[in-house]
């Protein structure tokens, strides 16, 4: 099955790269600020992206524990970092590089599978009906602006790069698309499936890229569901039917480079919600949003150092787990992978951590981060609890001894060998 890998993997990082990161206020600088085309030029014109290393960048995915890479070819602005024909709107023209053909390869070269982003939205594209998404949408004269705005043209453009970027760049493992909003808002229409012709958009991706997956954001179902900076409850399930999902994560809230922007998540947090997504049957796809010159933040750099250390001594509770379909302890959530269970503990309780319905059920237990070995002892229901002995734990539960120190880790992992 097509999406086989991308279980597997589990983890896979996000980059979204473009002229509003010179801007450095949010990849929807344009949006927020209402900004003309003449307002955004200055971006296109000083768009100098020297220290942008594609080679650097997928090595910091794989040193990170990631196996796929999915970058912005298009955001909503319009910009293309790939060689058009159909526009000059390209990093080719600002710049002289054709910045998708440098990741492509680099990736391969890196043994990563090769995601892309493509934006269904464009807001530079004189066909492009104003909306209530759109820059322009406050203007004084914002209606008038869509007389002689044709969004067939524009469905025509639209395909058209799509096929420029899935027969370019050899077999791409994975595409995804952005986004659909069929709601009115504020008195103007939204846009749905029927605006991109996203049932043949569809078939377009299959024709030319048969093996490749594709995101559920042209507004019809496709290959896996893409839920953003939320954390889901539980597996997804639609009508009966276990969902392909992953959860889109940011390290601040911004997508693109916003140097202002300090609400950085920890490291601990963000290993808590990939163990809690692969817990769930998920992958999670972690944003970086390199800054104007193309290179990843210092303070960047150091959460992705610590969640690549965590990763390489856990690595195996996280690509190729999944759900474990066991209740976990209050303390965390389990992961499973063949005969392996780990518990991801999210806080480390003093001396004892009890395992609901396992006892009889766990050959051997140890801590994942080095291997050592932990005792394991069976409830006796019918012992009382004293001043100095633990008792009251239901028939059936597992309990596992822990030392009193914390490891030094960023989350705990104790592995559980399944009968």
């Amino acid at each position: 099955m097509r999406q086989d890998w991308f279980t597997e993997a589990r983890f896979g990082m996000f980059v979204h790269f473009g002229i509003y990161s010179a801007a450095a206020r949010h990849e929807w600088v344009q949006n927020y600020e209402r900004l003309t085309d003449d307002d955004y030029r200055q971006y296109f014109e000083h768009f100098e992206p020297d220290r942008f290393d594609a080679r650097a960048l997928a090595r910091r995915a794989k040193a990170t524990g990631m196996s796929y890479v999915v970058l912005t070819t298009k955001h909503h602005d319009g910009f293309c970092l790939f060689d058009s024909a159909l526009t000059d709107f390209t990093a080719q023209t600002a710049c002289g590089r054709d910045l998708v053909r440098e990741y492509v390869d680099a990736l391969r070269t890196e043994g990563l599978r090769v995601g892309l982003y493509y934006s269904l939205i464009d807001w530079h594209h004189p066909d492009f009906t104003v909306d209530w998404n759109h820059p322009r949408r406050d203007d004084p004269n914002a209606a008038a602006l869509n007389e002689g705005r044709d969004m067939a043209r524009y469905r025509e453009y639209l395909h058209g790069q799509v096929r420029e970027v899935l027969t370019g760049y050899g077999a791409i493992d994975y595409l995804f698309f952005d986004f659909t909003y069929p709601d009115d808002r504020d008195g103007w229409a939204g846009k749905g499936p029927q605006d991109w012709d996203a049932a043949g958009l569809l078939e377009l991706c299959r024709d030319l890229q048969p093996d490749m997956l594709v995101n559920d954001r042209l507004g019809i179902p496709a290959d896996f569901v893409t839920p953003e900076q939320y954390q889901p409850t539980s597996p997804l399930v639609v009508d009966g039917v276990p969902q392909v999902w992953e959860a889109c994560q940011t390290l601040n809230g911004s997508w693109g480079y916003h140097r202002d922007n300090t609400d950085q998540k920890s490291p601990t947090l963000l290993v808590q919600m990939l163990a809690d997504s692969v817990s769930m049957d998920g992958n999670m796809l972690l944003n970086v949003g390199p800054d104007g010159r193309g290179a990843l933040a210092p303070r960047d750099e150091r959460t992705l150092d610590e969640i690549g250390e965590w990763m390489r001594l856990h690595r195996d509770a996280i690509v190729g787990a999944g759900h474990a379909g066991i209740t976990p302890p209050r303390e965390g959530v389990y992961t499973r992978r063949g005969n392996r269970l780990y518990l991801h503990l999210f806080s480390w309780p003093l001396g004892f951590v009890h395992l609901p319905e396992l006892a009889g059920k766990v050959t051997y237990a140890r801590l994942l981060d080095d291997g050592s070995w932990l005792r394991t002892s069976a409830a006796d229901p019918d012992q009382q609890a004293s001043h100095m002995t633990p008792a009251g734990e239901a028939e059936g539960t597992l309990t596992v001894h822990l030392p009193v120190r914390r490891p030094d880790v960023l989350m705990p992992v104790i592995e559980l060998t399944m009968r």
